[in-house]
This record gives structure tokens, C-alpha cells and sequence, in this order.
């Protein structure tokens, strides 16, 4: 225990002072969803706060660790670091603040409130700077090779889903523009600019996202690919801890191959679902030709990974017998006589 938490104090620590920021917003917003009434859109308007604080909170912990593996551009990661953790602290902030007051954070247009106009500047640029941020740290990483090779391969194919579902709701907000008034939680009526949905622009939300299920909503790959990085680690590192009761395992390539595999598949599921918002269709009403590509991602990720583990079983069957026949033969030599040279080689 106590050399985990020497570990742990090794982490980037504004990284870490963000985490554990948006943890406990989680907590108070939990707490809010329960004891406070108002709504947004049928949500509750703690429901966003609770939403950011849990995926900026994994992510920045994320984050923290990554950066203790780094050997290379070690002062611009931690100093990017420190620009991301700032850049999430004030954005969630902005979007706290406004939930507290009752009204709408991302896309509100009212010009007639003097708090509003404050806090969506620092909402528009506070994204721009956390992509930008996401970016360059993705490219110091791409530089250099932070652990083994499946350690390497999920960090780096983790970063690169993410930077995408960074950047996917800032595509979002500069193609489309959905005008349009709603009312917040105080009555008042507010304009907005844009909206989470495609073909509904606000939708009739799941329990919980509050993803659409009337249209597309771009909310869905932005977090599937947000969050691959922290799936694609946790299979790697179920991978390692499974090493030490299966011998096929134990090869570090055959490792990062299946980290491949896992990665090529949730890729190729974040572009599915990407599509599927795209065309205006929530992601629990799929159409024939969306269960079909998930259905060929389901076959793809599945074939992969067989012939990988089949190949490792045979690779390690193969070694062990001939193994077991290199002792048997030595076994059974005379002893005195040494192994025959080309037989030794």
C-alpha cells in the first residue's frame, strides 16, 4: 500500500488536483439530482455537472499517470498537463455555474444575461484549448515508446480515440447551426444556437445521458471514443495479471497483437456509432444497415483476436515439446558424452 501511494504522488499533480475536483462535483451533483427539482430540458440540471465532473475526472487521472511515462518531452507533457487541468477545471466550472442558476452552459445565445455572456467565452475557447492541448500531448507520446508493447500500443490507440472524440463535438458545433428558443429551469426563455441532437436537435434523452432517442446525437462517439483509452489499459493490463496462469500470454507480442485486435474492433465501433449519429438515428433505434456494421465489427474483432490466441497456443505447444524432447534426449545420453555439436547449436 504504501508504495502505491508513493506511486500515485508521483503523478502529475495539477492533473491529479483536477481529478479529484471533478470526483467531488460528481458527489455534490449527485446529491443535487436528488434534492433539487429544477430541470433542463426534462434533465436535471445537476445532470451535466455530475456528467463532466465523471468523465473529465477519469480522464485528467488518466492523464496523470500517463505523463510518469514519458522519457522523452517530459517538461512540454507535464507542462501541457498542467494547460489541460486548468483548461477542464474553468469549463466545468463555467458549466457548474450555469447549472446552478438554472440555465443552459454550451450553445446558449442570450444576449439579455450579463453572466451568460461572461461564461460562454470561456465555454467556446476553454474547448479549444483542451483539443489543442489533447493534440500536441497525443504527438509527444507518438514519439516514443512509454512501456511494453501492449502498454505501448493501448496508450497510443487510446490517445487517438480520444483526440477524435475531442474534436468530434467541435465539429459538431461549427458545421450545424440549430437556432432555436427554449426555457430553462427559472421559466425564462433563452436562445440557443445549437443543440446535442441531429434531425431533433434537443431530443427526448435517455435516463441518465440524456442521449437521444427521437435522432443522432454526436454525445454518443464523443464518449465511446473518450473513454477507449481507459478500456483499452484495463484490457491490457487483464491481459498481464492473466500471464501468470497462461503460458501463451506470457509473450509480450502476443499480448500487444491481442491489444490490437481490441483496439481495431472499438475503433471500428466508434465509427459505426459515429455514422449512425450522422444520419439522424439514435443509437437504441438501429436501422438494418447498422446492426449490419455492427454486426461485421462483432465478426472482425472476434476473428482477429481467435487467430491470435490460436497461434499463440500453437506457438507455445510447439516450444514445449520440443522442450520436452531436447530433455528426454539428454535424459537418455550416456552420461560423459556430450551432445552432438549441431544438435547443441
Amino acid at each position: 500500500m504504501t508504495s502505491l501511494l508513493a506511486s500515485v504522488r508521483a503523478w502529475h499533480r495539477p492533473l491529479m488536483a483536477c481529478a479529484v475536483l471533478m470526483f467531488g462535483l460528481v458527489l455534490v451533483s449527485g446529491v443535487g439530482t436528488v434534492v433539487d427539482g429544477r430541470t433542463l430540458l426534462d434533465e436535471s440540471v445537476w445532470a451535466k455537472p455530475l456528467k463532466f465532473g465523471f468523465a473529465f475526472g477519469l480522464y485528467a487521472g488518466t492523464l496523470a499517470w500517463l505523463l510518469t511515462k514519458l522519457t522523452r518531452g517530459r517538461r512540454l507533457g507535464r507542462w501541457l498537463g498542467t494547460v489541460f487541468a486548468v483548461a477542464a477545471t474553468v469549463e466545468v466550472g463555467a458549466i457548474t455555474a450555469q447549472a446552478a442558476r438554472g440555465t443552459f452552459s454550451h450553445f446558449n445565445a442570450d444576449q439579455t444575461d450579463p453572466v451568460t455572456l461572461a461564461l460562454v467565452p470561456l465555454l467556446t475557447f476553454g474547448v479549444m484549448v483542451i483539443v489543442i492541448a489533447q493534440l500536441v500531448l497525443a504527438v509527444v507520446v507518438l514519439i516514443q515508446r512509454t512501456g511494453g508493447a501492449a502498454l505501448n500500443r493501448a496508450i497510443r490507440s487510446g490517445l487517438a480515440l480520444a483526440t477524435f472524440g475531442m474534436v468530434v463535438p467541435v465539429f459538431w458545433m461549427v458545421t450545424e447551426i440549430h437556432s432555436r428558443t427554449v426555457t430553462d429551469a427559472n421559466g425564462h426563455a433563452v436562445q440557443m444556437y445549437q443543440g446535442h441532437g441531429i434531425g431533433d436537435p434537443d431530443g427526448h434523452g435517455m435516463p441518465l445521458t440524456d442521449w437521444s432517442v427521437t435522432g443522432g446525437d454526436f454525445r454518443v462517439p464523443h464518449f465511446f471514443a473518450l473513454h477507449g483509452i481507459q478500456v483499452l489499459l484495463l484490457i491490457a493490463a487483464v491481459l498481464a495479471a492473466l500471464a501468470a496462469e497462461r503460458v501463451w500470454l506470457r509473450d509480450e507480442k502476443v499480448r500487444a497483437r491481442l491489444v490490437g485486435s481490441a483496439a481495431l474492433g472499438y475503433t471500428a465501433l466508434v465509427a459505426v456509432v459515429t455514422w449512425q449519429a450522422w444520419r439522424g438515428q439514435s443509437l437504441i433505434h438501429p436501422d438494418t444497415a447498422t446492426l449490419l456494421a455492427l454486426a461485421a465489427v462483432l465478426l472482425l474483432t472476434a476473428g482477429t483476436t481467435a487467430r491470435v490466441i490460436v497461434t499463440a497456443k500453437r506457438a507455445t505447444a510447439e516450444r514445449a515439446t520440443a522442450e520436452r524432447s531436447t530433455a528426454e534426449r539428454a535424459a537418455t545420453r550416456p552420461t560423459g558424452i556430450p551432445e552432438p555439436a549441431h544438435q547443441a547449436r
